[in-house]
């Protein structure tokens, strides 16, 4: 088994991240990214980005639970609202896990 170098594990979960980041122009994308994490996540193992992709996977699982709940809570006009603080929650999320990444900082725990 090829061994990931640094660089490369970076570059992945930069690209990862602006898959993530497209996903509000194309939602397909964050699809696309959620699969490369989990494809990749044994290659990216003891490097840097292993708790970015950790931080990626966070992200999308509890974002696609606030988009079930917000479509849910769309009923009594509420789920709006839950959208509007996901999205904000999701952008947040790319743009620090982005400049932790580029600053070469590993995701908090």
């Amino acid at each position: 088994m090829q061994t990931t170098s640094e660089l490369d594990a970076k570059n992945l979960a930069t690209l990862v991240y602006a898959l993530q980041a497209a996903s509000f122009v194309i939602g397909i994308t964050f699809i696309a990214a959620i699969i490369i994490n989990y494809v990749k996540q044994d290659d990216v193992r003891g490097t840097l980005a292993e708790s970015h992709f950790r931080w990626q996977i966070q992200t999308f699982w509890i974002s696609v639970v606030l988009i079930i709940v917000g479509m849910l809570l769309m009923v009594v006009l509420v789920g709006w609202l839950v959208l509007v603080a996901n999205a904000i929650w999701v952008i947040y999320r790319i743009v620090k896990g982005w400049v932790y990444l580029s600053d070469g900082k590993p995701m908090p725990v």
